[in-house]
């Protein structure tokens, strides 16, 4: 049996300023960095014998500060990949969410939100992110889950959603209600070739 942790990395600068992020590289926020404590003191006594991680310095400094004080994992792996980067906003990344709803109308934004196959201009759909997420994740985690390994994956809110998607076999409608908070966990058993929530 093996465990699989998906999470979405603290807080972002740029998400306390309700901006949208997409691939752009902005730190944590102070708010953000202890979220990422607190997760790695939920995390401190679980072994983990790899991590992946997306090319974005939010999500890598989550892993790194959840593994900082764990004290059953030695001699752990650390993946980056752009796979599992956030999705691409396009246009409108940088822009503020509430100023963008103002000028486009509520729904529009909520449209390229939350939708699975509808991409904001010049940006990625969730459909689309997992067309990258999924390949990463069946060519790269599912075979460290075979082989019985336990492992961290920090990265973001689109881009752990298709991978939920996917898990839990959720269909298009079914995604568009799931929200993935910042800094909090989401554990998955492994065992005779399925993956179960228990958390």
């Amino acid at each position: 049996m093996a465990r699989l942790i998906l999470i979405r990395h603290g807080q972002s600068i740029w998400n306390a300023e309700n901006r949208f992020t997409g691939w752009t590289n902005v730190e944590l926020s102070a708010q953000g960095e202890q979220e990422a404590k607190n997760a790695g003191n939920l995390l401190s006594k679980i072994k983990i014998d790899s991590i992946h991680t997306s090319d974005l310095i939010r999500a890598q400094k989550t892993a790194e500060i959840i593994m900082q004080n764990n004290v059953s994992s030695k001699g752990f792996i650390t993946f980056k990949d752009y796979r599992l980067n956030e999705r691409n906003y396009g246009e409108l990344q940088g822009l503020n969410k509430e100023e963008t709803a103002e000028k486009h109308g509520a729904d529009q934004v909520h449209i390229w939100r939350r939708s699975y196959d509808i991409a904001p201009p010049g940006g990625e759909s969730l459909k689309m992110t997992a067309e990258r997420t999924i390949p990463y994740f069946t060519e790269k985690i599912l075979p460290e889950l075979e082989m019985g390994k336990n492992i961290l994956v920090s990265a973001h809110g689109n881009s752990l959603r298709s991978i939920v998607m996917h898990i839990e076999k959720l269909s298009p409608e079914e995604i568009i209600n799931v929200e993935i908070p910042t800094g909090e966990p989401r554990f998955y058993l492994y065992s005779d070739g399925k993956i179960t929530k228990y958390q």
